[in-house]
């Protein structure tokens, strides 16, 4: 791979970033270590019982790192007693300070237990959207003020032999990063390095970095973009990854999966947190089925090493710019494929697990937001009238007898393509595996005006392949559309999920693929596979097709029942489309996370909450009790509400 654009070892060997040692109490991170798994606590800090308690779960469930807010002096101070506490009950897993805009919490802190995170966006720093024309100057000497405030600490872990963390957060740049560098993952990359280079100033270098996000494509792009300037200047400082604010249930875990998985799987990570919005030791499951899939990936089939610039850049979402075939490709949302080929039985029941509900009295369908855009039936047949907005896609052979159906489609394997003297005048889907798709190979179909490429792999390593198959149609400008199809047989449902998650999530964040198609046996539930692919899809921002949520995971600085919360709102708002709402714990991230979302649901102080649009607060102090109530008039006012029964009408 080309130095201009290099982020990793290699995008077609599976190969770990070797990063530096670091020692946070006896647990060693980085370098040859495994990839280690963590979690926070969501309880009151000065609640030591609770504390600790939460702490012992965390740990009995894998946690090897246990993350506790410390907003001010006093909870610094406890976090000595929870220390000694857990290890009176035998457990010597090391504690994090979680610091943001207390300095002398985070000095005090250090001196007493293994590890301190800091967050640039507000640790001697301000956030009030405030844009400062800086001059050279005045930059450096706002540089200055803080080296001076942040200095004490340095000096504190190194005596003590104490970690730190610099973990940038997007929500809560600077207005001084802002100002400079705009609302970017180069500011988000800055403001880590601004740090990075005080701490190397005074030879200290027990250092983990972090470049978290709710936004998958910034905080993938963030990543990338501190690995490869820590590559130009020889640094080599081990990675935090994390998805910050991912929600919970299914949406959180695969949302997740996308964000740590992209990273994962081109060697970039030494920890994982996963942010849910769930009870902290629920995260560390996902977070260890995560990890372990790649102490098992070594030796997998080898894929043609790239040794040319490449033809995208991995530091910018864009989407790869293909032809336009009736509804794929070009400027169409990603296409889902359902496959139904391995069925017994294709009945108009068996519809509703893609999407599609019929009404036998009404002799009608409805269509819910989740509805597939074509069935791959194979050699099955189909003794029904479908509706017309869902495409059927055979077998060659099987299409021939089929082609007078509406909108039926053939699939051919590679070269048959060529062969046949019957093919669709508007449609041909063409099945390519890595050893197929040859120079030679897309010269011949590039030109081919009513194809779409399916892309498959049963590569061990099935992202990278399927990357560099998608690399190789780009490099020759084959604007062909194509669809991502990934194989799983025999694993449980939450490794499906993450898993698929991860290699389909990761090619629609470098820009690539105008469709998916999951094909699981013995996997999951048709429904599941569905949400899932549609999930994915909703991570990645490819495709929108229910409301998001940003929602923070509970930590002792939440001001509110976070879960019940979340619940309630999703329970009033799941309908409106398209919708991002955040729900935050505390003023922290808050605001800055706001401006990701349409809307906001902030707490304040204890039972008040601050509701935002955008970025802009627009109400102060309401009650928790009518919080929900206002958060609806709010969304009635700007016009973006929906009633529940229309949207159930329409469908």
């Amino acid at each position: 791979m080309n130095f201009s654009n290099k982020y990793c070892n290699s995008l077609t060997q599976y190969s770990r970033f070797l990063t530096r040692e670091v020692s946070i109490g006896d647990l060693k991170m980085g370098a040859l270590n495994p990839i280690r798994v963590q979690s926070m606590t969501t309880t009151d800090t000065m609640d030591t019982k609770a504390t600790v308690e939460q702490s012992i779960r965390m740990i009995e469930a894998g946690c090897e790192l246990v993350r506790i807010t410390a907003p001010s002096m006093n909870e610094a101070k406890n976090l000595e007693f929870i220390k000694k506490e857990l290890v009176a009950r035998g457990f010597n897993t090391p504690i994090c300070a979680d610091i943001h805009f207390t300095p002398n919490a985070a000095e005090f802190a250090a001196r007493v237990i293994e590890k301190v995170r800091v967050n640039p966006g507000n640790y001697a720093d301000k956030k009030k959207f405030e844009t400062i024309d800086y001059t050279d100057l005045a930059y450096e000497s706002e540089l200055e003020r803080i080296r001076n405030r942040f200095t004490p600490l340095v000096k504190i872990c190194k005596e003590y032999g104490t970690a730190m963390r610099i973990g940038t957060n997007h929500g809560s740049l600077s207005d001084r990063i802002l100002s400079r560098y705009g609302d970017t993952p180069l500011g988000m990359v800055e403001s880590a390095l601004e740090f990075l280079r005080i701490c190397e100033d005074h030879d200290f270098y027990n250092i983990v970095i972090s470049m978290k996000a709710s936004n998958t494509q910034v905080m993938v792009e963030a990543y990338r973009l501190l690995v490869a300037k820590m590559m130009e200047t020889d640094r080599n400082y081990p990675l935090h990854l994390g998805v910050t604010e991912a929600g919970d249930g299914e949406d959180g875990r695969i949302k997740s999966a996308v964000g740590i998985g992209t990273l994962l799987e081109d060697g970039l990570g030494d920890t994982i947190r996963v942010s849910l919005t769930e009870e902290p030791e629920f995260e560390i499951p996902v977070a260890k089925l995560l990890a372990e899939r790649y102490s098992k990936r070594a030796g997998h089939k080898a894929i043609k090493e790239i040794d040319f610039e490449l033809p995208y850049n991995p530091f910018e979402h864009n989407r790869n710019p293909t032809r336009e075939v009736i509804n794929i490709g070009n400027q169409n949302v990603p296409r889902v494929i359902a496959d139904y080929s391995m069925k017994a039985e294709v009945s108009a029941a068996s519809l509703f697990g893609v999407g599609y509900i019929y009404s036998v009295p009404l002799d009608k369908w409805n269509l819910s937001d989740m509805a597939v855009d074509y069935l791959f039936l194979g050699d099955n047949a189909i003794s029904f009238e479908v509706p017309g907005t869902l495409g059927l896609i055979y077998n060659s052979e099987s299409w021939l007898k089929n082609k007078e159906k509406k909108n039926a489609f053939p699939l051919f394997c590679a070269d048959d393509y060529f062969k046949v003297k019957e093919r669709s005048t508007t449609l041909n889907f063409v099945a390519v595996t890595s050893n197929v798709l040859t120079d030679e190979f897309i010269a011949k179909i590039k030109n081919e005006t009513s194809v779409c490429l399916v892309l498959d792999s049963f590569n061990t390593h099935t992202m990278p392949e399927l990357r560099r198959m998608a690399i190789d149609l780009k490099k020759v400008s084959c604007q062909l559309p194509f669809i991502i199809k990934c194989n799983y047989i025999n694993l449980k449902e939450e490794e499906f999920q993450l898993y698929s998650s991860t290699d389909i999530g990761a090619l629609l964040l470098d820009g690539f693929g105008d469709g998916i198609w999951i094909k699981e046996k013995y996997c999951v539930s048709t429904q599941m596979c569905n949400s899932t692919a549609f999930g994915i899809l909703q991570a990645s921002r490819t495709r929108i097709s229910k409301t998001e949520y940003i929602s923070c995971p509970s930590c002792g600085r939440t001001l509110f029942d976070l879960q019940e919360t979340t619940q309630k709102i999703r329970e009033r708002t799941s309908h409106l489309k398209g919708i991002k709402i955040g729900i935050m714990g505390c003023i922290v991230n808050g605001p800055g996370e706001m401006a990701d979302a349409d809307y906001g649901y902030v707490g304040s102080g204890p039972g008040k909450i601050s509701l935002y649009k955008g970025k802009e607060v627009v109400k102060k102090n309401v009650t928790s009790e009518t919080a929900v109530d206002e958060l609806i008039n709010l969304i009635r006012e700007h016009g973006d509400w929906v009633e529940k029964k229309e949207v159930e009408a329409h469908n």
